[in-house]
């Protein structure tokens, strides 16, 4: 796989001025025990593993919590303001991550609406100025909304991160032409976030020509999520390969692959 891509010169993935080899980042929460999480992260392939700083301990010597199971000089670390509905409590729960001892990267959560978990947007904007201005490097959870991207690109994000689909929907990407319009038109790191379900939503997403993917649940609620992060981890790099060789055209009529000139009779 390594070799066909670079056979196709694939660009590095860098945010926030570092560089990963890996597309894929993976969440933590749901896993029916941090043992599993643990082995499901690992045969992912991911570097970037994020932590909802609300909804977890942030002691690391306890063995029963998720940061026990993560070694910070094999994955980074990127703190989560999951289950923040205002601008002041995602922007409180970021700064508690840095002072715990969570590096700069900070992926950035606003809910709106408690049944959708979808974005409040001048929150989100609100709290991502806020940030920046910290020296955080903001990676922003959002709709799938050009003129809101263009706007989080303007507030120094260091990346976007549209949704596939609602957080747990695994309802794979509903609007694909969303999201490839935000790629086209922002310079920073486009990273598909939340609703990816399975395999071939992971391949069909980065089809798209976007920079990564998050997921969580679709690993944690896996029947057997060490293999479904397996699945996850060849599908972002099949995508991305899919998406640098270049799909051939659509067409409504069939065309013979095999030449008509020159046929026996």
């Amino acid at each position: 796989m390594t070799m066909a891509v670079d056979a196709v010169r694939d660009t590095p993935f860098v945010v926030g001025g570092r560089t990963f080899h890996s597309r894929l980042m993976v969440g933590t929460g749901k896993y029916r025990d941090n043992e599993t999480m643990a082995r499901a992260i690992e045969a992912s392939g991911a570097e970037v593993v994020t932590v909802a700083v609300r909804r977890v301990d942030l002691d690391r010597s306890k063995e029963t919590g998720i940061l026990h199971h993560l070694d910070p000089n094999r994955y980074v670390l990127l703190a989560n303001t999951a289950g923040c509905f205002t601008a002041d409590d995602a922007v409180r729960y970021a700064r508690l991550a840095r002072e715990a001892g969570f590096n700069e990267f900070v992926k950035l959560e606003v809910i709106g609406d408690q049944e959708t978990l979808l974005p409040d947007v001048q929150g989100l904007l609100d709290a991502a100025r806020t940030l920046v201005k910290d020296g955080f490097k903001v990676l922003a959870y959002t709709n799938e909304d050009l003129v809101t991207a263009l706007r989080l690109e303007d507030a120094g994000c260091a990346a976007v991160m549209p949704l596939a689909s609602p957080i747990g929907s695994g309802l794979g990407l509903l609007n694909p032409y969303g999201v490839r319009t935000i790629k086209h038109r922002l310079t920073v790191p486009v990273v598909v976030d939340a609703g990816v379900g399975t395999a071939s939503d992971a391949c069909v997403t980065m089809e798209q020509g976007v920079d990564g993917i998050l997921m969580n649940t679709a690993l944690a609620a896996a029947r057997d999520p060490v293999g479904m992060a397996h699945a996850m981890r060849l599908a972002v790099e099949a995508g991305r390969t899919a998406y640098l060789a270049g799909r051939m055209p659509k067409r409504e009529v069939a065309v013979p692959s095999s030449p008509l000139e020159g046929m026996l009779d």
